[in-house]
């Protein structure tokens, strides 16, 4: 698993050690806590074997692919600040896509052609129609991050038809938010977050005085922006799901991984406050360039064919993330 100290990452750990399966992790903590995999260990009672190294080193993957029986790999690893994206291009596009291609290539060496994909919804940009399904155009991306994550998609779709050999799912992710029941691992943002709920979190704990909400003359239920927020352990168990699928598919193949269903960023404040018992005040600010008003997936392939389906609602993804921020208020310790 590349990236398994991240937020994703952590709690996909939980989910495939719970699944029987034996992990390796390479991660270069640059925006992740090797403490992650430690309460890894604690939630499963497992050992999370694990390696400090970057996917762009292809000496350094090449002595991992050596060392280890590696079956398949879930690549997580990357960069994902949309903001930060348009303000530093070529950082994100040699670390998600540079990476991603140095993956393949080493993959390819030693001869393993299973790979679950971390890709996400902004390949799909403004969506003409709603829900959004994976037969909608992509490439109206609004970004660097979301142009990164489609060139990987489509890079790895060629590599599918140039050697048919190969298993790969590209998932796509819609708003990832929450924890893990036990608040031991959550979302740990090194900065001022760039998401909606560690942001609220932060400032229902005391760190951050207000929330910032970006435009309220959206076409929508209240103004604000809509998206489709799925609990990190639905989408960890997604993974999962498709590990488990890949074994008797060849090719790529692309699935929505969302709820279904869509919140406005004051639903989602409500919800939060009702979970703390904390008040959350926001102010209002102009709309961010490259944001859009409504976004939410139409998740019924993965539903038929991977047999996987959302359950935890709004109120467990609130309650859950609120657990993980009372008990790390300043998130992992250094």
């Amino acid at each position: 698993m590349t990236g398994g100290a991240g937020y994703i990452g952590s709690h996909t750990c939980v989910a495939l050690l719970q699944a029987g399966y034996e992990i390796l992790v390479v991660d270069n903590l640059s925006n992740s806590k090797k403490e992650s995999l430690l309460r890894v260990e604690a939630i499963t009672g497992k050992k999370v074997p694990w390696v400090q190294a970057d996917v762009r080193n292809r000496g350094k993957m090449r002595e991992l692919f050596s060392a280890h029986p590696v079956e398949g790999v879930i690549h997580f690893a990357g960069l994902k600040a949309v903001g930060e994206s348009v303000e530093k291009p070529l950082r994100y596009y040699d670390a998600n896509v540079a990476g991603s291609m140095a993956l393949a290539e080493v993959m390819q060496e030693f001869g393993v052609r299973l790979l679950v994909f971390s890709s996400s919804a902004t390949v799909y940009g403004d969506p003409a129609m709603l829900p959004i399904r994976e037969d909608f155009p992509v490439g109206a991306t609004t970004n660097p991050y979301g142009r990164s994550k489609l060139m990987v998609e489509q890079i790895y779709t060629d590599l599918a038809v140039s050697d048919k050999a190969w298993q790969i799912a590209l998932l796509r992710y819609f708003n990832p938010v929450g924890a893990h029941g036990s608040g031991l691992i959550g979302e740990d943002p090194s900065d001022i977050p760039n998401n909606l709920m560690p942001y609220i979190s932060q400032v229902a704990v005391g760190r951050r005085e207000r929330l910032t909400v970006f435009g309220n003359d959206y076409p929508t239920v209240d103004g604000t922006g809509v998206r489709d927020y799925i609990h990190v352990m639905d989408l960890a168990e997604g993974h999962v799901k498709a590990l488990a699928w890949l074994q008797n598919h060849t090719g790529a193949h692309v699935f929505n991984l969302g709820t279904g269903r869509g919140y406005s960023v004051l639903e989602v404040v409500k919800a939060f406050e009702t979970a703390s018992g904390r008040p959350v005040p926001y102010r209002f600010s102009p709309r961010r360039a490259g944001d859009v008003a409504a976004v939410y997936a139409d998740a019924m392939k993965a539903e038929q064919e991977l047999k996987w389906k959302a359950s935890r609602g709004i109120e467990a993804m609130c309650r859950d993330a609120w657990n993980w921020q009372q008990q790390n208020p300043m998130g992992y310790p250094d």
